[in-house]
């Protein structure tokens, strides 16, 4: 029951914490629909699967124990984030010829943005095998761990189709449509940032 306790609240306390996965929700809701925002929120939910199913067949002890792994899967993730930053920092105003296309962001599109921001998320890495090699119990049956993990997708899943309707409420979104172009390069500019400070963090490996 500890365990189950403790992997709950770990996993609700990471989910909610802002990084790359809140902005890419939040620009998708405002900035397109309501739709993408929670086809986004899917796909951060799935990202989170190939966290947990690499950790629980022995591959998260291999990135916790190698440096240069980690700091590899680290660059990726630095590198997406900066380009999907640049394109953001690229948007033209309102009623330009390319914001029609912006806006026509298809469904696959919106839960392959969600589900790479999330893969190539080393904190997420970090979290899902710390939690697995330091909070569950070696003999935890597979069957329990399996459900943790499929917990922390739902739990993601959740938070962020919560975070999308909430930003794609009728009154808020009519009010920042004019922005749109600002919005884009206001979390452009978040992401870049990050990028940046994720590619000069030190590595996390032993």
């Amino acid at each position: 029951m500890t365990e189950l306790i403790a992997v709950i609240t770990i996993s609700l306390l990471a989910v909610i914490s802002p990084g790359p996965d809140f902005a890419m929700v939040t620009r998708n809701s405002l900035r397109l629909s309501r739709r993408a925002g929670v086809l986004t929120a899917l796909g951060i939910g799935l990202g989170v699967i190939v966290h947990v199913c690499y950790t629980l067949v022995g591959l998260g002890v291999l990135i916790q124990q190698s440096l240069w792994l980690f700091n590899a899967i680290k660059v990726a993730g630095a590198i997406y984030l900066v380009c999907l930053g640049v394109k953001m920092l690229r948007a033209r105003p309102a009623g330009s010829a390319s914001d029609g296309a912006a806006a026509s962001l298809s469904d696959a599109a919106a839960l392959r943005t969600g589900f790479l921001t999330n893969v190539l998320n080393p904190k997420t890495t970090v979290f899902i095998v710390s939690l697995f090699m330091q909070v569950v119990r070696p003999q935890t049956p597979l069957a329990v761990q399996i459900g943790y993990g499929v917990f922390i997708s739902m739990a993601h899943m959740a938070w962020f189709s919560l975070v999308a309707l909430c930003f794609s409420t009728g009154a808020l979104r009519d009010r920042l449509l004019a922005f749109r172009h600002l919005i884009d390069r206001a979390f452009g500019g978040l992401l870049v940032g990050l990028g940046v400070l994720l590619a000069a963090a030190r590595g996390a490996g032993r």
